[in-house]
């Protein structure tokens, strides 16, 4: 009798959650299973985006620092870099399973960070022109690519469901970590010697990669069970082999899919609008603070607003938005909103009026319509989560850039100012907010026939 007693005892113990877990199934929809890849997610997300966020403000400065008129051809330097970064990096998921790909990028960009902080050490400063521009190239394919490799590994880890609940959570980890890595930089720019910012970034990325290696990767088979009902601990997304298939799959695959093929235009109209934005900042700048030391603590003090508006809509208001609205309204609310911000921006072209649509638009872009595209390559399959997501993630983004940079050069050329550029940017987020409801719609068809075929 007393066995028994001790042993239904020791059940409710086991039962029985946490505080830490009674607290944290309160502010996100989260399973006792999924917690601890929900709290490795977050924490591989926090040290990504600090790593990034110390190192871009170093970059905004350099492109500032360079003159506008050179920015064109530093984005046509990035769309080269990942037009060659591209195959390789799908010749790894082709060969390597998962997580030995991943470090193999991860210590690839380790080992560069180290490259240019020797380079800024020994160099003076009027010598590093040419470094200076190979690193605005470098660190905007870094981020792209550790960004696109860790949602990639997200949608292939969690289902389409637990996306939904949990990418919002995940996202405000990054956010957290963009906070942190502002608020460093802000602190340190005018402190020490930058370069120094350069170790600091590599020991947060090589955390990260700590994460990777630790992390879980047969827990969905005890969660989403009636959705994921196929889904097995012999399933081969939880084994050790590569994913296989064609170096060039993610270009093929993209061009056959009316799906994907919506995902990179809806993604080209939102780099465009955010390029032309990029410009006026880049301009406000240069023309406003003349020190390095004064423009870099502005930009990450810029960083710091947007996202600590940001991380707190992902932690209490994303996941439970979209499961409440849906993909579609959540997808349509930044395009909303630079419909609303261009129109504002050429009626009343003003500074405060560009930096609260900055601000808005940024801050809206993290919180909702950037984890929710995540969330849209949860129904594809899992070869595509890697290859196509990658090349849309870097190829097709920088692209936008790309038009973007150059169309507004064009524009500048013709004589167009601030209030030219934000009409033309008004028809542009018209286009992109209807791509949005359709893409809503066809990810809830996609959706329900992979449940169905579950069944």
């Amino acid at each position: 009798m007393e066995t028994e007693i001790a042993e239904i005892s020791a059940i409710d113990k086991i039962d029985k959650p946490s505080a830490f877990t009674s607290i944290l199934q309160k502010i996100v929809n989260v399973t006792q299973e999924e917690i601890k890849p929900l709290l490795l997610a977050c924490g591989y997300f926090f040290f990504l985006l600090s790593s990034y966020f110390i190192l871009r403000p170093i970059r905004d400065e350099i492109g500032a620092a360079n003159g506008i008129g050179n920015l064109p051809w530093l984005f046509t330097g990035t769309l080269v870099a990942t037009l060659v970064a591209s195959p390789i990096f799908s010749s790894l998921v082709t060969k390597f399973p998962v997580k030995k790909f991943i470090t193999y990028t991860y210590l690839f960009f380790t080992t560069n960070i180290v490259i240019f902080y020797l380079l800024f050490s020994v160099l003076p400063e009027k010598k590093a022109f040419w470094v200076g521009c190979v690193f605005f190239v470098w660190i905007s394919v870094f981020n792209l690519f550790v960004v696109s490799i860790f949602w990639a590994f997200m949608a292939d880890i969690f289902s389409f469901s637990q996306g939904k609940r949990l990418f919002g959570f995940i996202a405000g980890g990054g956010t957290l970590g963009s906070l942190f890595g502002s608020l460093l930089t802000a602190f340190l720019a005018t402190r020490i010697n930058t370069v120094n910012l350069f170790l600091i970034s590599l020991l947060l990325l090589l955390l990260g990669l700590f994460c990777v290696q630790i992390f879980p990767t047969n827990f969905q088979k005890t969660s989403d069970l009636e959705e994921d009902s196929s889904k097995s601990e012999d399933d081969p997304k939880f084994t050790k082999q590569p994913i296989g298939g064609n170096v060039l799959a993610g270009i093929s695959h993209t061009a056959k899919s009316t799906y994907l093929l919506g995902i990179c235009c809806y993604i080209l109209l939102f780099t465009i609008g955010s390029t032309f934005l990029y410009f006026q900042q880049t301009h406000i700048v240069a023309t406003e603070f003349q020190s390095r030391g004064d423009r870099q603590a502005f930009l990450a003090k810029l960083d710091l607003l947007v996202n600590s508006l940001t991380v707190l809509a992902q932690f209490f208001f994303t996941g439970r938005f979209i499961q409440r609205f849906g993909i579609g309204l959540a997808l349509i609310l930044v395009p909303t909103l630079s419909v609303l911000g261009f129109t504002g921006l050429a009626l009343m072209p003003m500074v405060p009026i560009f930096a609260g649509f900055q601000v808005m638009r940024r801050s809206s872009n993290y919180a909702i319509s950037g984890t929710v595209r995540e969330v849209l390559f949860t129904v594809v399959q899992r070869e595509d989560k890697y290859k196509a997501k990658n090349f849309i993630d870097t190829f097709i983004y920088r692209t936008g850039d790309q038009v973007g940079a150059w169309s507004n050069a064009l524009l500048a050329w013709v004589g167009l100012g601030l209030t030219g550029i934000a009409w033309v940017g008004v028809p542009i987020s018209i286009l992109w907010l209807m791509l949005g409801l359709w893409l809503g719609w066809k990810q809830s068809q996609l959706a329900k026939n992979l449940a169905k075929s579950n069944i």
